[in-house]
C-alpha cells in the first residue's frame, strides 16, 4: 500500500499513563491507517488486562485494530541485539525472545520488524563496554536474524534504523553498509529523518544546536542518499522534527541525563512533528523527506513521536497528538506532492 500515513503508538517508556486501546481509537478517528506497534505497550496490555499472557493482548490488539480497518506496519523495536559481547545473552535474544515475536507478528498480521542500531550503554557496575562494533560480528548478527526470519511462514522482513545516538551505527551510511553486507531479501533499512538530521546536521549539546557546516554536510549527506538508497530495500520511512532548545543539553539542562547521550535524552523529550515551527521544530526535515521520494521510494510515511508532552496525564492528550499529526501530514503529502507521486507510480505500473 503506497504513500498511506502511519503513525506510531505514542507510548513508549510511559506505558499506562494512556491505554493503548484509546490511542488506537484516536489515531483511526483522525485518518491514520496504519500504526507501528511498541511492544512496550502491548506488555501494558498484558499485565492490565490479560494477566500477563503478551499473546492475548496481541490479540486483542489485532481485534481493535481490524475494527478500525487499522493496519499494524510492524512490531518494535527489537532493541539491544546485534554486537553483544555477552553471546550467551545473544543466543536467549534469538532463541526466547525472537521465537516469541514471531509468534506475535504472525498474530497481529504484520511481517516487519524494526532493529534499532544498539545503544546499550556499559555496564553499570564495572564500566566495561557490552557491545562491539566489529562490522563481521554486527552483520553475522543481523544475517542470523534475517535467515530464521526467511524460515517462517510467511516470511519475517527485518528494517534496521540507524539512531542518532546509536553507539557503533548512527548514521544512514552506516546502516546503509550494514543492509547491504547482512544481503538478505527481508533485511532492509528504515530512513527516519529525526535521526538523519538529528545527526548530520543537529547537536543539542551545542548553543547553535547544530553540527559545524550543518546545511553543507547535510546537502552532501542526503545528495548521497538519493544516488545510493535501493528503494526496494527502504522497509517504510519516518518523518518528524525536533525542537531547537534554548540552551545547551549539558548537565543542568533538565533533560539531561548522565547515564543518556544527549541525543538520547533530546530525543526523548523533545520530539515536533513536522511543520510545528512555532513549537520550536528547527531542522530540515522536508529537505530529508524529499530525498527519501527522490530515490522511488513507495511505501508507508510514518510519524514517531516521542516527546515530554505525551506524559500528560490529561485524558484528551491521545486525541491531540492524533489531531497534530494529521494536520502534519497533510501537510507533508502537499509540500512532497505525494499523492501525485503515487498516482504517477500506478500509471507506470500499468
Amino acid at each position: 500500500m503506497l504513500n498511506r500515513p502511519a503513525i506510531a503508538s505514542m507510548s513508549i517508556g510511559r506505558p499506562g499513563i494512556h491505554s493503548l486501546p484509546e490511542k488506537l481509537r484516536q489515531a483511526a478517528n483522525y485518518g491514520f491507517q496504519g500504526i507501528e506497534l511498541f511492544y512496550e505497550d502491548l506488555e501494558y496490555l498484558a499485565h492490565t488486562h490479560h494477566d500477563g499472557s503478551i499473546i492475548a493482548a496481541a490479540r486483542h490488539t489485532r481485534q481493535i485494530c481490524d475494527s478500525l480497518s487499522l493496519e499494524i506496519v510492524n512490531l518494535q523495536p527489537f532493541s539491544f541485539y546485534e554486537g553483544l559481547l555477552d553471546r550467551a545473552e545473544h543466543d536467549r535474544m534469538v532463541t526466547d525472545k525472537l521465537s516469541l515475536w514471531f509468534s506475535l507478528v504472525r498474530i497481529l498480521g504484520t511481517d516487519l520488524i524494526q532493529i534499532p542500531s544498539n545503544f546499550l550503554p556499559p555496564d553499570p557496575v564495572s564500566g566495561a563496554p557490552r557491545t562491539t562494533g566489529e562490522l563481521d560480528v554486527i552483520v553475522s548478527d543481523l544475517r542470523k536474524v534475517a535467515d530464521l526470519g526467511l524460515k517462517q511462514s510467511p516470511p519475517v522482513r527485518f528494517a534496521y534504523e540507524s539512531l542518532c545516538w546509536g553507539t557503533h551505527v548512527s548514521t544512514w551510511e552506516e546502516c546503509w553498509a550494514i543492509v547491504q553486507l547482512v544481503n538478505r531479501s527481508n533485511f532492509g533499512i528504515c530512513l527516519d529523518t529525526f535521526n538523519i538530521a538529528g545527526r548530520i546536521y543537529a547537536d543539542p549539546e551545542s548553543p547553535t544546536g547544530k553540527t559545524p557546516n550543518a546545511e553543507a554536510a547535510l546537502e552532501v549527506s542526503i545528495s548521497r542518499l538519493i544516488r545510493t538508497i535501493d528503494p526496494a530495500k527502504v522497509f517504510f520511512v519516518q518523518v518528524v522534527d525536533a525542537e531547537r532548545l534554548p540552551i545547551p543539553l549539558v548537565k543542568g539542562h533538565p533533560f539531561y541525563h548522565e547515564q543518556q547521550p544527549a541525543r538520547m535524552s533530546w530525543s526523548r523529550n523533545a520530539r515536533l512533528f513536522a511543520f510545528e515551527e512555532d513549537r520550536g521544530g528547527y531542522l530540515p526535515i522536508i529537505d530529508v523527506a524529499r530525498a527519501f521520494v527522490a530515490t522511488g521510494f513507495q511505501g508507508w510515511w510514518s510519524l514517531e513521536l516521542f516527546s515530554r508532552t505525551l506524559a500528560d496525564p490529561d485524558p484528551r492528550t491521545p486525541q491531540r497528538h492524533a489531531k497534530r499529526g494529521i494536520e502534519s501530514y497533510l501537510k507533508l503529502e502537499n509540500a512532497l506532492q505525494l499523492s501525485d507521486h503515487l498516482s504517477s507510480v500506478r500509471q507506470h505500473r500499468l
